[in-house]
């Protein structure tokens, strides 16, 4: 298979469960209507984007998205990829374009053994020590190849679904029920800052599996996400190792390095309109594509050119989601034109 142009989405599908099944403490379970309307309102989008690959963020059950590929006429267009998804827990899935996918699919749940988030002897003598204990994904990395071209290396494909902004809840824990009074005032920054350092080290053992899958080679790859953080954010930073873009035509790419979609299109559209999620009236970009230089234009190892990134994004203004079964992310989509460096 040799194709010329080839697009990507990344789709945070809302707590996509099956109807009367449970999902996260305090959130209720969808009605049979309900699910009936994510069902129509899913494959519709998914018939809009008519994506390549897509990147599912929140699917509780595989029988739910087996259910829109029924629903929404998809069986021979597309190859779904969630095996673990059996309605106990959120994961990542994809569907992938029939024919495109080659190997097994891994879904990644412990962070590798290269991560150690410790620190006993700062540079900073003023500094105390530190060391994170985390150990292992909330939802399970999403990995999986692509064969686009016959005449290059397959495209390895990342779905990744980080901890969110939410604070962790801290009132269960015994030393909180030991002092309330101490920590009660205070839960919402400690619960924040729990949320950020659990993001950020997933973040870490992300950009660390990328890091030994990239170094020294000329593999092409595709982060897909809801990293619930922004472009210019330190989860984001960390995750693409900040490349230069400004450089001259076909002279920039970086080995390891990884470009946001986001910024790509900022260079080509004097307009920013990107936001993907909306929380108390802030407009915030939480869902990525990330690429890798093969997929940079001013790329000495170009193989694919930008050609343009949407987002569907008006369903952000529904007053209720569960009414007409719409999600809570923006949608987004970059398409890419065959077109490697000379």
């Amino acid at each position: 298979m040799n194709l010329e142009h080839f697009s990507v989405a990344t789709f945070n599908l809302y707590n996509f469960q099956l109807p009367g099944l449970h999902m996260n403490p305090g959130q209720r379970h969808w009605t049979p209507e309900e699910f009936d309307r994510k069902v129509e309102w899913i494959g519709r989008q998914i018939r809009a984007l008519d994506a390549d690959v897509i990147g599912l963020q929140e699917l509780w059950h595989a029988d739910a998205m087996e259910a829109v590929m029924d629903a929404a006429g998809l069986r021979d267009d597309y190859e779904l990829l969630a095996t673990p998804a059996g309605g106990g827990r959120i994961i990542c899935a994809a569907l992938v374009r029939t024919g495109l996918r080659v190997g097994d699919p891994e879904w990644i749940e412990h962070f590798p053994d290269a991560l150690r988030l410790q620190s006993n002897t700062p540079m900073d003598l003023q500094s105390p020590g530190i060391h994170v204990s985390i150990d292992r994904f909330a939802r399970p990395v999403l990995r999986f190849r692509i064969a686009l071209r016959d005449d290059h290396p397959h495209t390895e494909v990342f779905v990744a679904h980080l901890k969110s902004k939410l604070p962790i809840r801290i009132d269960t824990e015994p030393w909180f029920e030991d002092e309330p009074d101490v920590y009660k005032p205070h839960a919402t920054a400690i619960g924040a800052a729990l949320a950020t350092i659990q993001r950020t080290a997933e973040a870490t053992a992300l950009r660390v599996l990328l890091t030994t899958l990239m170094k020294g080679t000329v593999t092409p790859v595709i982060v897909l996400g809801d990293i619930n953080d922004g472009q210019h954010s330190n989860t984001v930073n960390i995750l693409t190792e900040q490349p230069r873009y400004l450089v001259g035509d076909s002279r920039g790419g970086a080995d390891i390095g990884l470009y946001t979609a986001q910024t790509l299109q900022e260079y080509r559209d004097t307009r920013d309109v990107y936001y993907t999620h909306v929380h108390e009236d802030l407009r915030e970009s939480l869902d990525h594509v990330l690429v890798s230089e093969q997929f940079y234009d001013n790329s000495r190892r170009r193989l694919w050119l930008f050609d343009g990134l949407r987002i569907n994004n008006d369903h952000l203004d529904a007053a209720d989601h569960r009414a007409d079964g719409s999600g809570d992310h923006g949608i987004v989509t970059v398409r890419f034109r065959y077109r490697p460096f000379r």
